[in-house]
């Protein structure tokens, strides 16, 4: 069962990164969910003892933490190019409604 569950999880990651590599869209939410139940089940199922006693279990646990760390290199790589494409819009957005009057340089009028 804890097997099942970590093999799911895995899907999930590999799943969400590749869509993010590939710059698909794809369902921010879903994938939360997704990764949120499965975060869910592996507590409760890594409690028993023996859980983690598994050598499938721990060759699944290797594989995940790997992935895992790709995934957060790749999640925080769409995160910064969000942050800079909010960023250029927002510096748009204030150009656009200044009419210069509290900038440093005033401006000069093409005559």
């Amino acid at each position: 069962m804890l097997l099942a569950s970590l093999t799911r999880l895995e899907a999930t990651i590999d799943a969400e990164t590749e869509a993010l590599s590939a710059h698909a869209a794809f369902d921010q939410d879903a994938f939360n969910r997704r990764k949120s139940q499965s975060l869910l089940e592996l507590t409760r199922l890594a409690r028993r003892e023996d859980a983690l006693a598994d050598p499938e279990v721990a060759a699944c646990l290797a594989r995940l933490r790997d992935k895992l760390a790709r995934n957060q290199q790749v999640v925080a790589l769409h995160l910064r190019a969000a942050e800079e494409v909010s960023d250029v819009v927002a510096r748009a957005l204030r150009a656009a409604e200044s009419d210069g009057t509290y900038t440093a340089a005033p401006r000069i009028a093409a005559r």
